[in-house]
């Protein structure tokens, strides 16, 4: 019986998925990479403009701004993390 398996089994040439699976595969990491680094550096420049209107108007409360800069820094680590896996 596990003779008969064996013959049957299908040849390594034929494909299981189509042959644009990988290039697909590669555009979503180039996607996931691309755009979470972008979002990253709209919300870096977004937290930048708010920190420094806030030091003209109120220099005792620049240091609690600088957390979204941080945060945003840490979206875009955190993007690449995915896109490579």
């Amino acid at each position: 019986m596990d003779a008969y398996r064996f013959l049957n089994t299908p040849e390594l040439t034929d494909a299981l998925c189509p042959s644009y699976a990988v290039a697909i595969g590669y555009l979503g990491v180039v996607a996931a990479a691309t755009l979470s680094n972008f979002g990253a550096a709209w919300g870096t420049w977004k937290s930048g403009v708010s920190v420094l209107h806030t030091g003209i108007r109120h220099p005792s409360s620049v240091m609690k701004n600088i957390i979204p800069i941080v945060m945003a820094g840490g979206i875009g680590i955190y993007g690449l993390i995915l896109a490579v896996i």
